[in-house]
Protein backbone atom coordinates (compact mmCIF):
# COMPACT_ATOMS: atom_id res chain seq x y z
CA UNK A 1 0.00 0.00 0.00
CA UNK A 2 1.14 3.51 -0.77
CA UNK A 3 0.56 6.68 1.26
CA UNK A 4 0.89 10.40 0.64
CA UNK A 5 3.42 11.48 3.25
CA UNK A 6 4.75 14.89 4.29
CA UNK A 7 8.00 15.00 6.27
CA UNK A 8 9.09 18.14 8.10
CA UNK A 9 12.82 18.60 8.60
CA UNK A 10 15.78 17.53 6.45
CA UNK A 11 17.94 16.34 9.33
CA UNK A 12 19.12 12.79 9.96
CA UNK A 13 15.71 11.33 10.77
CA UNK A 14 13.85 13.30 8.11
CA UNK A 15 16.22 12.42 5.28
CA UNK A 16 16.46 8.77 6.32
CA UNK A 17 12.67 8.51 6.47
CA UNK A 18 12.27 10.30 3.14
CA UNK A 19 14.75 8.00 1.40
CA UNK A 20 13.30 4.80 2.85
CA UNK A 21 9.64 5.71 2.36
CA UNK A 22 10.18 6.89 -1.21
CA UNK A 23 12.06 3.65 -1.98
CA UNK A 24 9.07 1.76 -0.62
CA UNK A 25 6.75 3.47 -3.12
CA UNK A 26 5.15 6.16 -0.96
CA UNK A 27 4.60 9.67 -2.35
CA UNK A 28 6.92 11.75 -0.17
CA UNK A 29 7.10 15.54 0.14
CA UNK A 30 9.94 16.84 2.29
CA UNK A 31 9.66 20.31 3.86
CA UNK A 32 12.75 22.10 5.21
CA UNK A 33 12.77 25.45 6.99
CA UNK A 34 16.17 26.62 5.75
CA UNK A 35 16.42 28.19 2.26
CA UNK A 36 19.01 25.52 1.50
CA UNK A 37 19.05 22.28 3.50
CA UNK A 38 22.24 22.02 5.55
CA UNK A 39 23.67 20.07 8.50
CA UNK A 40 24.09 21.50 11.99
CA UNK A 41 26.76 20.39 14.44
CA UNK A 42 30.14 18.70 14.27
CA UNK A 43 31.06 15.07 15.00
CA UNK A 44 28.80 12.12 15.73
CA UNK A 45 28.92 8.32 15.83
CA UNK A 46 26.72 6.03 13.77
CA UNK A 47 26.56 2.81 15.76
CA UNK A 48 26.38 -0.65 14.13
CA UNK A 49 22.58 -0.87 14.15
CA UNK A 50 22.44 2.63 12.64
CA UNK A 51 24.82 1.48 9.93
CA UNK A 52 22.36 -1.30 9.10
CA UNK A 53 19.74 1.40 8.47
CA UNK A 54 22.13 3.27 6.16
CA UNK A 55 22.69 0.01 4.29
CA UNK A 56 18.92 -0.45 3.95
CA UNK A 57 18.56 2.91 2.17
CA UNK A 58 21.66 2.51 0.02
CA UNK A 59 23.87 4.97 1.92
CA UNK A 60 26.07 2.61 3.92
CA UNK A 61 28.92 2.14 1.46
CA UNK A 62 29.41 5.87 0.92
CA UNK A 63 29.18 6.55 4.66
CA UNK A 64 31.94 4.02 5.37
CA UNK A 65 34.13 5.64 2.72
CA UNK A 66 33.85 9.00 4.51
CA UNK A 67 33.73 8.05 8.19
CA UNK A 68 36.36 6.73 10.57
CA UNK A 69 35.90 3.24 12.05
CA UNK A 70 35.66 3.54 15.83
CA UNK A 71 36.90 0.55 17.83
CA UNK A 72 37.14 1.90 21.38
CA UNK A 73 36.05 4.63 23.79
CA UNK A 74 38.68 5.43 26.43
CA UNK A 75 38.49 8.11 29.12
CA UNK A 76 40.89 9.03 31.94
CA UNK A 77 40.31 10.84 35.20
CA UNK A 78 43.79 11.78 36.35
CA UNK A 79 45.77 8.53 36.17
CA UNK A 80 42.67 6.37 36.53
CA UNK A 81 40.74 4.83 33.66
CA UNK A 82 37.18 6.08 34.03
CA UNK A 83 35.78 4.72 30.77
CA UNK A 84 36.96 1.81 28.63
CA UNK A 85 34.51 0.30 26.15
CA UNK A 86 35.57 -1.70 23.10
CA UNK A 87 33.37 -2.47 20.12
CA UNK A 88 32.92 -6.06 19.01
CA UNK A 89 35.67 -7.26 16.67
CA UNK A 90 34.64 -6.65 13.08
CA UNK A 91 31.70 -4.42 14.06
CA UNK A 92 33.05 -0.93 14.82
CA UNK A 93 31.07 2.24 15.15
CA UNK A 94 31.47 4.85 12.42
CA UNK A 95 32.52 8.33 13.54
CA UNK A 96 31.58 11.00 11.01
CA UNK A 97 31.34 14.71 10.44
CA UNK A 98 27.66 15.57 10.52
CA UNK A 99 28.04 17.18 7.09
CA UNK A 100 29.34 13.88 5.68
CA UNK A 101 26.36 11.94 7.04
CA UNK A 102 24.03 14.64 5.73
CA UNK A 103 25.62 14.30 2.29
CA UNK A 104 25.08 10.51 2.26
CA UNK A 105 21.46 10.81 3.35
CA UNK A 106 20.77 13.68 0.93
CA UNK A 107 22.12 11.63 -1.94
CA UNK A 108 20.03 8.62 -0.91
CA UNK A 109 16.87 10.73 -0.72
CA UNK A 110 17.59 12.33 -4.08
CA UNK A 111 18.16 8.94 -5.71
CA UNK A 112 14.82 7.82 -4.28
CA UNK A 113 13.12 10.74 -6.06
CA UNK A 114 12.53 13.04 -3.08
CA UNK A 115 12.46 16.72 -4.07
CA UNK A 116 12.57 18.90 -0.94
CA UNK A 117 10.63 22.13 -0.57
CA UNK A 118 13.04 24.49 1.19
CA UNK A 119 12.20 27.73 2.97
CA UNK A 120 9.07 26.23 4.57
CA UNK A 121 8.75 26.37 8.36
CA UNK A 122 6.07 23.98 9.63
CA UNK A 123 3.66 25.77 11.95
CA UNK A 124 0.69 23.44 12.39
CA UNK A 125 -1.65 20.84 10.99
CA UNK A 126 -5.31 20.62 10.02
CA UNK A 127 -7.10 17.29 9.99
CA UNK A 128 -10.25 16.08 8.29
CA UNK A 129 -11.85 12.67 8.49
CA UNK A 130 -9.88 11.38 5.52
CA UNK A 131 -6.64 13.39 5.38
CA UNK A 132 -4.30 15.84 7.09
CA UNK A 133 -2.89 19.15 5.83
CA UNK A 134 0.39 20.79 6.81
CA UNK A 135 0.53 24.51 7.50
CA UNK A 136 3.80 26.33 6.92
CA UNK A 137 4.76 29.98 6.81
CA UNK A 138 4.19 29.71 3.06
CA UNK A 139 0.59 28.46 3.31
CA UNK A 140 -1.27 25.18 3.56
CA UNK A 141 -0.16 21.98 1.83
CA UNK A 142 -1.85 18.67 1.24
CA UNK A 143 -3.89 16.62 1.50
CA UNK A 144 -1.64 13.95 3.00
CA UNK A 145 -2.35 10.62 4.59
CA UNK A 146 0.42 11.12 7.16
CA UNK A 147 2.73 13.87 8.44
CA UNK A 148 6.09 12.82 9.89
CA UNK A 149 7.49 15.46 12.24
CA UNK A 150 11.28 15.20 12.03
CA UNK A 151 11.84 18.89 12.81
CA UNK A 152 14.17 18.23 15.72
CA UNK A 153 14.35 20.01 19.06
CA UNK A 154 12.88 23.18 17.53
CA UNK A 155 9.73 21.47 16.26
CA UNK A 156 6.58 23.58 16.21
CA UNK A 157 4.45 20.44 15.84
CA UNK A 158 5.73 18.45 18.82
CA UNK A 159 4.22 18.90 22.30
CA UNK A 160 7.43 17.65 23.96
CA UNK A 161 8.67 19.78 26.84
CA UNK A 162 12.17 18.59 27.66
CA UNK A 163 14.17 19.16 30.84
CA UNK A 164 17.30 21.29 30.24
CA UNK A 165 20.48 19.55 31.34
CA UNK A 166 22.93 21.41 33.56
CA UNK A 167 25.88 21.00 31.19
CA UNK A 168 26.48 21.49 27.48
CA UNK A 169 29.61 21.75 25.38
CA UNK A 170 31.44 23.62 22.67
CA UNK A 171 32.46 21.71 19.54
CA UNK A 172 34.82 22.23 16.63
CA UNK A 173 36.16 20.13 13.80
CA UNK A 174 39.79 20.47 12.76
CA UNK A 175 42.28 18.66 10.52
CA UNK A 176 43.79 15.63 12.26
CA UNK A 177 47.30 16.79 13.32
CA UNK A 178 50.53 14.91 13.94
CA UNK A 179 49.77 13.14 17.23
CA UNK A 180 50.33 9.89 19.08
CA UNK A 181 46.59 9.47 19.67
CA UNK A 182 45.06 6.61 17.66
CA UNK A 183 42.74 7.46 14.80
CA UNK A 184 40.29 4.69 15.70
CA UNK A 185 39.39 5.67 19.27
CA UNK A 186 37.33 8.29 21.06
CA UNK A 187 39.57 9.72 23.77
CA UNK A 188 38.28 11.75 26.72
CA UNK A 189 39.74 13.27 29.86
CA UNK A 190 37.80 14.28 32.98
CA UNK A 191 38.21 16.30 36.14
CA UNK A 192 35.49 15.02 38.42
CA UNK A 193 32.35 15.59 36.32
CA UNK A 194 32.74 19.34 35.92
CA UNK A 195 35.36 19.17 33.18
CA UNK A 196 35.42 16.92 30.14
CA UNK A 197 37.54 17.23 27.03
CA UNK A 198 37.24 14.90 24.07
CA UNK A 199 38.82 14.07 20.73
CA UNK A 200 36.91 12.06 18.15
CA UNK A 201 38.30 11.04 14.73
CA UNK A 202 35.54 11.75 12.19
CA UNK A 203 36.99 10.75 8.83
CA UNK A 204 36.74 13.24 6.00
CA UNK A 205 34.33 15.55 4.21
CA UNK A 206 32.99 14.81 0.72
CA UNK A 207 35.51 15.93 -1.89
CA UNK A 208 38.25 16.52 0.68
CA UNK A 209 40.80 13.80 1.53
CA UNK A 210 41.94 15.54 4.75
CA UNK A 211 41.24 13.39 7.84
CA UNK A 212 39.51 15.39 10.53
CA UNK A 213 38.80 15.35 14.26
CA UNK A 214 35.96 16.68 16.36
CA UNK A 215 37.08 18.27 19.63
CA UNK A 216 34.74 19.15 22.44
CA UNK A 217 34.88 20.81 25.84
CA UNK A 218 32.19 20.47 28.48
CA UNK A 219 30.73 23.64 30.00
CA UNK A 220 28.07 24.35 32.60
CA UNK A 221 25.08 26.43 31.53
CA UNK A 222 26.51 29.47 33.32
CA UNK A 223 29.79 29.03 31.45
CA UNK A 224 27.93 28.66 28.15
CA UNK A 225 26.12 31.92 28.88
CA UNK A 226 29.48 33.61 29.42
CA UNK A 227 31.15 31.95 26.42
CA UNK A 228 30.53 34.79 23.90
CA UNK A 229 32.61 37.17 26.04
CA UNK A 230 35.48 34.77 26.63
CA UNK A 231 38.82 35.25 24.82
CA UNK A 232 39.79 32.36 22.56
CA UNK A 233 43.43 32.47 23.70
CA UNK A 234 42.40 32.12 27.35
CA UNK A 235 40.21 29.14 26.59
CA UNK A 236 42.91 27.40 24.54
CA UNK A 237 45.42 27.90 27.33
CA UNK A 238 43.01 26.36 29.85
CA UNK A 239 42.34 23.31 27.66
CA UNK A 240 46.04 22.80 26.86
CA UNK A 241 46.89 22.93 30.56
CA UNK A 242 44.11 20.47 31.37
CA UNK A 243 45.10 17.98 28.64
CA UNK A 244 48.41 18.70 26.86
CA UNK A 245 47.73 16.01 24.22
CA UNK A 246 44.94 18.22 22.92
CA UNK A 247 47.33 21.08 22.05
CA UNK A 248 48.03 20.13 18.40
CA UNK A 249 44.28 19.89 17.80
CA UNK A 250 43.76 23.37 19.25
CA UNK A 251 46.26 24.79 16.75
CA UNK A 252 43.59 24.29 14.08
CA UNK A 253 41.21 26.63 15.91
CA UNK A 254 42.03 30.25 15.10
CA UNK A 255 38.61 31.88 15.39
CA UNK A 256 35.79 31.48 17.91
CA UNK A 257 33.39 31.13 14.98
CA UNK A 258 34.86 27.63 14.49
CA UNK A 259 33.40 26.60 17.86
CA UNK A 260 29.72 25.71 18.12
CA UNK A 261 27.98 25.89 21.53
CA UNK A 262 25.58 23.03 22.24
CA UNK A 263 22.93 22.76 24.94
CA UNK A 264 21.25 19.49 25.80
CA UNK A 265 17.91 18.44 27.22
CA UNK A 266 16.19 15.24 28.26
CA UNK A 267 12.62 14.16 27.66
CA UNK A 268 10.36 11.71 25.85
CA UNK A 269 6.85 11.95 24.49
CA UNK A 270 4.67 9.40 26.24
CA UNK A 271 2.65 8.95 23.04
CA UNK A 272 4.62 10.26 20.03
CA UNK A 273 1.77 9.96 17.56
CA UNK A 274 -1.84 10.93 16.98
CA UNK A 275 -4.11 10.12 14.04
CA UNK A 276 -2.12 10.88 10.84
CA UNK A 277 0.75 12.60 12.71
CA UNK A 278 3.93 11.02 14.13
CA UNK A 279 7.01 12.57 15.78
CA UNK A 280 10.44 10.96 15.33
CA UNK A 281 14.00 11.76 16.38
CA UNK A 282 14.53 14.80 18.60
CA UNK A 283 10.93 15.88 18.06
CA UNK A 284 9.92 12.79 20.07
CA UNK A 285 12.83 12.14 22.45
CA UNK A 286 15.99 13.96 23.57
CA UNK A 287 18.95 13.01 25.73
CA UNK A 288 22.57 13.97 26.32
CA UNK A 289 25.13 12.70 23.77
CA UNK A 290 26.98 10.75 26.47
CA UNK A 291 26.05 7.32 25.06
CA UNK A 292 26.62 8.39 21.46
CA UNK A 293 23.14 7.29 20.37
CA UNK A 294 21.53 10.45 18.96
CA UNK A 295 22.03 9.70 15.25
CA UNK A 296 21.26 6.04 15.90
CA UNK A 297 17.88 6.81 17.42
CA UNK A 298 16.79 9.00 14.51
CA UNK A 299 17.87 6.39 11.96
CA UNK A 300 16.10 3.59 13.83
CA UNK A 301 12.92 5.65 14.15
CA UNK A 302 12.91 6.15 10.38
CA UNK A 303 13.53 2.46 9.65
CA UNK A 304 10.86 1.32 12.11
CA UNK A 305 8.35 3.69 10.53
CA UNK A 306 9.01 2.29 7.06
CA UNK A 307 8.44 -1.24 8.37
CA UNK A 308 5.28 -0.24 10.23
CA UNK A 309 3.77 1.43 7.15
CA UNK A 310 3.45 -1.95 5.49
CA UNK A 311 0.34 -2.15 7.68
CA UNK A 312 -2.90 -0.19 7.31
CA UNK A 313 -2.35 3.35 8.59
CA UNK A 314 -4.58 2.99 11.64
CA UNK A 315 -2.44 0.02 12.75
CA UNK A 316 0.92 1.35 11.61
CA UNK A 317 1.49 4.16 14.10
CA UNK A 318 0.73 2.08 17.23
CA UNK A 319 2.90 -0.70 15.75
CA UNK A 320 5.76 1.79 15.26
CA UNK A 321 5.47 2.93 18.87
CA UNK A 322 5.46 -0.65 20.15
CA UNK A 323 8.49 -1.57 18.04
CA UNK A 324 10.60 1.31 19.42
CA UNK A 325 9.25 1.75 22.95
CA UNK A 326 11.51 -0.62 24.90
CA UNK A 327 14.72 0.30 23.12
CA UNK A 328 14.07 4.01 23.48
CA UNK A 329 12.99 3.65 27.09
CA UNK A 330 16.08 1.70 28.08
CA UNK A 331 18.55 4.05 26.39
CA UNK A 332 16.78 7.13 27.73
CA UNK A 333 16.98 5.69 31.25
CA UNK A 334 20.66 4.76 30.88
CA UNK A 335 21.48 8.20 29.50
CA UNK A 336 19.78 9.83 32.47
CA UNK A 337 21.79 7.58 34.83
CA UNK A 338 25.21 7.94 33.18
CA UNK A 339 25.22 11.63 32.26
CA UNK A 340 25.61 13.04 35.83
CA UNK A 341 28.69 10.84 36.25
CA UNK A 342 30.41 12.75 33.44
CA UNK A 343 28.69 16.13 33.28
CA UNK A 344 27.53 17.56 36.58
CA UNK A 345 28.67 19.48 39.64
CA UNK A 346 28.61 16.30 41.75
CA UNK A 347 31.75 15.15 43.52
CA UNK A 348 30.27 11.89 44.78
CA UNK A 349 29.19 10.44 41.41
CA UNK A 350 32.56 10.81 39.63
CA UNK A 351 34.33 9.32 42.65
CA UNK A 352 31.96 6.38 42.51
CA UNK A 353 32.59 6.15 38.75
CA UNK A 354 36.39 6.12 39.08
CA UNK A 355 36.83 3.94 42.18
CA UNK A 356 34.00 1.41 41.86
CA UNK A 357 32.08 1.39 38.58
CA UNK A 358 35.07 1.63 36.25
CA UNK A 359 37.00 -1.27 37.86
CA UNK A 360 33.82 -3.38 37.91
CA UNK A 361 33.17 -2.62 34.23
CA UNK A 362 36.32 -4.52 33.30
CA UNK A 363 35.16 -7.74 34.99
CA UNK A 364 33.32 -10.45 33.02
CA UNK A 365 30.62 -10.23 31.66
CA UNK A 366 30.38 -6.45 31.80
CA UNK A 367 32.76 -5.72 28.88
CA UNK A 368 30.46 -7.70 26.57
CA UNK A 369 27.39 -5.91 27.94
CA UNK A 370 29.03 -2.50 27.46
CA UNK A 371 30.00 -3.43 23.89
CA UNK A 372 26.36 -4.26 23.21
CA UNK A 373 25.29 -1.03 24.89
CA UNK A 374 27.37 1.22 22.63
CA UNK A 375 26.53 -0.84 19.54
CA UNK A 376 22.88 0.01 20.15
CA UNK A 377 21.53 -3.52 20.51
CA UNK A 378 21.41 -4.14 24.26
CA UNK A 379 17.75 -4.92 23.51
CA UNK A 380 16.28 -5.31 20.01
CA UNK A 381 16.24 -1.79 18.52
CA UNK A 382 13.17 -2.53 16.40
CA UNK A 383 11.03 -5.14 18.13
CA UNK A 384 8.59 -7.29 16.21
CA UNK A 385 10.44 -7.38 12.87
CA UNK A 386 12.78 -10.37 13.23
CA UNK A 387 13.85 -10.25 9.57
CA UNK A 388 15.14 -6.69 9.67
CA UNK A 389 18.93 -6.21 9.65
CA UNK A 390 18.68 -3.09 11.84
CA UNK A 391 18.19 -5.33 14.84
CA UNK A 392 21.86 -6.28 14.65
Amino acid sequence: MSYRIAITGAGIGGLAAAAQLARDGHAVTLFERFPAARPLGSGLVVQPVGLAVLDAIGAGEEARSLGAPLTRMLGHSGHRIALDVAYRPGAPGLAMHRAALFHCLWQAATRAGVLPLTGHTATGTRQSQTAIHLTTDQGEHGPFDLIVDASGAGSNLSPLTARPLSFGAIWANVPWPATDLPGTELRQRYHRASRMAGILPIGRLPGDPTPRAAVFWSLSLAELDAWPARRLADWKAEVASFWPAMTPFLDGITDKAQLTPARYSHGTLHKPYSPRLIHIGDAAHRASPQLGQGANMALLDARALALALRLPLEEALPAWHTSRRWHLGLYQALSAAFTPQYQSHSRVLPALRDRLLSPLSRLWPLPRILSSLVAGDLVPPIAGYPGDRAQG
